[in-house]
């Protein structure tokens, strides 16, 4: 609008306030097109002005502002000016016809009011016949903007009166995935294979749905329910190095799955109990963000992270991270994988157990650094499984089954962003572990692993990313312990895993990943012929 224009309204300030809610109304012309939900009005309702009672709380409007006196004059005489919440007024802001109708019929709304209240003196004869002549003229706009708000009202009613919950939101995740197993010969621990590889294309799927109720605003309970099944790969090729990510069969079964609840202290302290299925890696930072989930991360079992979070998998938990959202965390967790269990040697002291702790240096996007230790122990009425089926099967169980074991885990993990479309991860790790009951009490095996992994974002299109995935897992290279089932002195070779995929991103909520892993020795048995796993998965997230 002209200076003239403005100029006109100075001889009848309630225009003025009119032109200014009309600037208002961007929000409501808005929030009548996208609305679509009461999360959405909500947020638009704290993004809305608020009453001011002197025009020098407008941090942009100045005593030298030729429309200075026309504003403090709406304060004055008519209380019916707002501004944002920032504290400005935004005056030279453009404005519609639709914005223009609303704030109009806002001043209208505040004449009727003085007049109602005995108020009239301040309401001028020149002031109400431009008015008049105002609403003739905006007469379709406001009729097209009463229907607008009383269409948005009646969605927003039903919202309301037919929303899930006023406290919980439903996250849902669906995987497809085609995938098939190539080689000569299925993998032996030790000696020359003598089987033939034989396997077929499969095709499965993973579905999950989580419950994230929120009671504080700073809280989180979450339930999860899945049904899968992806049958591990791992029977055919003879080794769980060639293990997919996201594998796991109840025969397509609901079940819940997850159980637990996280708080905050002030930002201060995250607390997170879980009643079920702990895992570490969702409880902290693993330092490999583009490859760490199951769903939208690596095609692999080794290569979404460290094998060091996979310590004490399972049953109940409790994580502890102090700091959590600044440059230096430190992190403590206790999972008791029988604490359900209230027989001997169960429950939740006595059973299997993982002691946990990460410092994490976080200075800057570029550079994090992780620093972790591991205590495990494990029952001897179970088959051991270290490392929760990665690396070779030495490694995960190296002094047979029914032995109480004990381990101490050490690992590094870091990330560096060289840039937004670059990044590099890696992680190494060492395991000593100890026997101490059945037939190799007092023996120790030394385990070692590494990997790194390499992140081209926006490769081919903005949120695609290529990957490759490069390291050896778990490999027993040391201590007392001789592998007995094969026959040799620890895993006397070495396994080589190498993964290549491209998250391609179709949507927001559809991902499709091809990619292919490749096992140099299986089972660090340079007598194993490599093995070869080509996967095309498609995620669906809502």
């Amino acid at each position: 609008m002209t200076k003239r224009f403005w100029n006109l309204f100075k001889v009848s300030p309630v225009i003025v306030a009119a032109t200014f809610f009309l600037a208002n109304s961007a929000l409501a012309a808005e929030v009548n097109e996208q609305v679509t939900n009461v999360a959405q009005l909500s947020e638009a309702e704290d993004n809305s002005m608020s009453q001011v009672t002197s025009v020098s709380q407008f941090s942009d409007v100045q005593p030298t502002d030729w429309a200075f006196q026309a504003l403090q004059s709406l304060v004055e005489r008519y209380g019916c000016i707002a501004g944002y919440p920032n504290g400005t007024y935004r005056g030279n802001r453009a404005m519609t016809r639709y914005e223009f109708a609303a704030g109009l019929n806002a001043c209208l709304d505040r004449v009727n009011e003085l007049i109602a209240t005995a108020t009239a003196d301040l309401v001028s004869k020149q002031d109400l016949a431009t008015l008049q002549r105002l609403q003739e003229e905006y007469s379709a706009e406001l009729a097209t903007l009463r229907g607008r708000v009383d269409g948005l009202e009646a969605r927003t009613s039903e919202l309301e009166a037919n929303q899930f919950s006023t406290t919980t939101k439903l996250v849902g995740e669906a995987i497809f995935a085609v995938s098939d197993l190539f080689g000569d010969n299925r993998a032996v621990p030790g000696g020359a294979p003598i089987q033939d590889l034989d396997s077929n294309t499969t095709f499965s799927d993973r579905v999950r749905l989580n419950l994230l109720s929120s009671f504080t605003g700073k809280d989180q309970l979450q339930i999860r329910l899945n049904a899968n099944n992806t049958i591990s790969n791992a029977g055919v090729s003879g080794t769980n190095m060639t293990r997919l990510g996201f594998d796991g069969n109840n025969n397509n079964s609901v079940v819940i799955d997850k159980i637990n609840y996280a708080f905050n202290f002030n930002n201060a302290v995250r607390i997170k109990v879980d009643a079920t299925n702990a895992e570490l890696y969702e409880n902290v930072n693993t330092f490999n963000p583009d490859f760490a989930s199951s769903a939208r991360g690596a095609l692999s079992r080794y290569g979404r992270f460290s094998p060091i979070y996979r310590q004490g998998q399972g049953g109940a938990g409790l994580t502890v991270t102090f700091n959590p959202n600044g440059p230096i965390s430190l992190t403590g967790a206790y999972i008791a994988r029988t604490a359900n269990d209230p027989t001997v040697n169960n429950g939740l002291l006595d059973g299997d157990n993982a002691i946990f702790g990460q410092l994490s240096f976080q200075p800057t996007k570029a550079f994090n650094i992780g620093l972790t230790y591991a205590h495990t122990y494990q029952g001897d009425t179970v088959v051991n499984n270290l490392f929760q089926g990665t690396g070779s099967t030495f490694a995960n169980n190296p002094f047979g089954a029914n032995t109480r074991t004990e381990s101490n885990n050490y690992g590094v993990e870091a990330t560096f962003q060289l840039s937004s479309a670059l990044a590099i991860s890696g992680w190494g790790g060492y395991t000593t572990t100890d026997a101490q009951t059945g037939v190799n009490a007092g023996a120790d095996a030394d385990i070692w692993y590494w990997a790194g992994s390499l992140a081209l974002r926006d490769f081919g299109g903005k949120g695609n990313v290529l990957g490759v995935i490069f390291g050896q897992p778990p490999r027993v290279t040391g201590g007392s312990i001789k592998n007995v089932a094969a026959n040799v002195n620890l895993d006397d070779d070495t396994s080589y895993h190498l993964e290549g995929l491209y998250k391609y991103k179709v949507s927001d909520n559809i991902q499709v990943t091809p990619g292919l892993l490749v096992i140099f020795n299986p089972e660090h048995n340079d007598a194993n012929d490599t093995e070869y796993v080509g996967t095309l998965r498609t995620t669906f997230t809502f």
